[in-house]
């Protein structure tokens, strides 16, 4: 497949309210139209909460059931995390659910020791990759965004970043910056998602979720509000850029990279 259609769910998550954003949510993906793809935000059910006892779910909970169905009714990939519990630790867990009914996960890395997520998450240790449609996607979670050595893109390993998120509103500067840089870094698609609204602890999101063309062109950058996004991505757009100008040929490799 030479194109890509990526669609954005950009919204307000309901303060630890699994039921009422699950409610949410199912009107909008419903008002998606045709896509591959479909990305929700980091912890779309609750919000970036650190109430892992009271919010976590196992592989076979009612979320990951829910992304499951949601992705064979749409015959789209859905992408999101959610709080999991495995092996007496917690994690905030990307789940890719495929419409083939197939899971894919993916820890988060690195955790927000400023709002103490180390201190109630366990650290991820394996990067994922996923074909989809003849398109390698690697996805990440919002603070991972600023250690460009674990987004390292080693031979073209991946077309696509993907960051879903609850990042503030005083840094999306940083955001936006980093989301560009990794762009232009990795010559590859960089998709961010992020939330909007304002979360108990008084945090305000403002959005901004962004697609990066792989020269570090902005192709759709969202404003604060609410939305449902689309766009095509194009393989021959990727092709062209890496083969007109080959940065990644020049790349230096790590003796232990983690891939």
């Amino acid at each position: 497949m030479k194109s890509l259609s990526i669609t954005i769910i950009q919204h307000d998550i309901i303060w630890e309210d699994p039921k009422s954003n699950i409610e949410l949510l199912n009107k909008k993906i419903d008002q998606t139209a045709d896509t591959d793809l479909i990305i929700l935000p980091e912890m779309f059910a609750t919000g970036f909460t650190m109430h892992v006892k009271k919010f976590a779910q196992s592989m076979t909970g009612t979320l990951v059931e829910w992304l499951k169905k949601s992705a064979i009714r749409k015959s789209a990939d859905i992408v999101g995390s959610i709080i999991t519990k495995e092996n007496d630790q917690y994690f905030n867990r990307l789940i890719w659910a495929s419409p083939t009914g197939k899971i894919y996960t993916y820890d988060k890395r690195h955790l927000f020791r400023m709002a103490g997520e180390d201190k109630v998450y366990a650290q991820g240790t394996k990067h994922l990759t996923v074909n989809i449609k003849n398109w390698k996607v690697n996805p990440f979670i919002c603070y991972d965004l600023r250690f460009p050595c674990w987004l390292r893109n080693y031979g073209n390993y991946y077309d696509i970043a993907l960051f879903i998120a609850n990042w503030p509103k005083k840094r999306i500067y940083h955001w936006q910056t980093l989301l560009k840089a990794r762009a232009i870094e990795n010559q590859s698609y960089i998709i961010g998602v992020n939330r909007t609204g304002e979360d108990k602890n008084k945090v305000q999101y403002n959005g901004h979720s962004m697609v990066i063309a792989p020269d570090g062109k902005v192709l759709l950058e969202n404003d604060h509000k609410e939305s449902i996004s689309s766009i095509i991505l194009s393989k021959e757009i990727l092709e062209k850029t890496r083969e007109f100008f080959p940065v990644w040929k020049d790349a230096d490799f790590s003796d232990t990279p983690f891939i």
